[in-house]
């Protein structure tokens, strides 16, 4: 499949926090990138057992602007995931989006900033964000190591474990192995993608390798599955090109309050004239974060907490200053 052909995008919006975020993604979207031209499909969990409150997306301020934002929305049945652990939602809705159609999934945490037409996507070779920290796993001391840990899971499902190495980080050190952020990910089929995402990702939380034993497994599980069904497609931490997602073409920024300490000035300009239409302000002011942050300047009270040339090195440092400023909101 050669770079430049068409795919679409999709996200998860749910009820609360997710459908503002989701908005602003579209509006985003439509004001950064205004040729793209595949569907922008919004996956949205169907209520169900599997639910402790209905997670469907359905206010009806939000999913007017998102009809005017030409977004497409797609209910899903959970049938594996749930309240127990929502990030599932971006493994069971791939089952649901068009089949054979290749797709980029981003958070819904997400601005795109730039012309994700121009993004140079080999769907044949998928990959996902490398804006990452060694969050898993963390070895015991009496345990395997990094090696050993990562090693079962490719054994586990008969993938080969020495290519998957980065041989220019030091045994031992957790970049040696595939590890990506699962706030984007790319690939040419979704169903074909999604199944296999499913697979590895149950039988890693039902029939998890000893090696693991000590492991946590919760919020870590799409992660921990991610790598694997890139490696098993034959993609990779290099298969795209760096600087663009994550980049100058998208910001996952995770927080309101984080996306003021730490991005650059064009993220924080692009965000405040994307939300400045008042038929969209009327929207998103509904939800505290963006109304306090964006509107209402909170969020320049959080940049100047910072040095955005010499940020603390851990994002913990950076949430545990601005909650310390009585500043955090989410």
């Amino acid at each position: 499949m050669k770079m430049g052909t068409s795919f679409n995008i999709a996200i998860v919006a749910q009820a609360g926090r997710l459908s503002y975020e989701a908005l602003l993604f579209a509006a985003s979207l439509r004001a950064c990138s205004p040729d793209f031209n595949g569907r922008l499909i919004l996956a949205t969990p169907k209520d169900g057992p599997l639910w402790e409150r209905e997670p469907t997306l359905r206010n009806p301020a939000i999913l007017d602007a998102l009809t005017r934002l030409e977004a497409e929305i797609l209910p899903f049945d959970s049938t594996t995931f749930g309240s127990d652990y929502p990030y599932g939602n971006k493994i069971e809705m791939l089952a649901h989006l068009p089949e054979g159609e290749p797709f980029v999934f981003f958070d819904s945490d997400t601005l795109i900033t730039g012309d994700v037409t121009k993004v140079p996507f080999d769907f044949d070779r998928p990959s996902a964000s490398l804006r990452r920290e060694g969050t898993w796993p963390k070895p015991t001391l009496y345990g395997p190591g990094h090696t050993g840990i990562w090693k079962s899971l490719y054994d586990k499902f008969g993938l080969d474990f020495d290519s998957s190495l980065d041989l220019t980080q030091p045994e031992g050190y957790w970049q040696r192995h595939l590890y990506f952020n699962a706030g984007f990910f790319y690939g040419a089929c979704p169903r074909e993608f999604g199944a296999r995402f499913m697979h590895y990702a149950r039988a890693i939380r039902d029939d998890m390798p000893d090696a693991l034993i000590g492991q946590t497994l919760d919020p870590w599980l799409d992660q921990i599955a991610l790598p694997l069904v890139i490696h098993s497609f034959g993609g990779g931490a290099d298969a795209l090109e760096p600087g663009w997602l994550d980049g100058q073409t998208s910001c996952h920024y995770r927080t309101f309050p984080l996306l003021y300490a730490r991005e650059s000035d064009a993220v924080v300009a692009a965000l405040e004239e994307i939300a400045a239409p008042n038929w969209l302000k009327k929207v998103l002011k509904g939800y505290e974060p963006i109304k306090r942050m964006v509107y209402q300047g909170k969020g320049a009270k959080v940049r100047a907490l910072f040095d955005q040339d010499n940020l603390p090195r851990r994002e913990q440092q950076i949430r545990n200053r601005i909650k310390s400023n009585g500043l955090w909101l989410r």
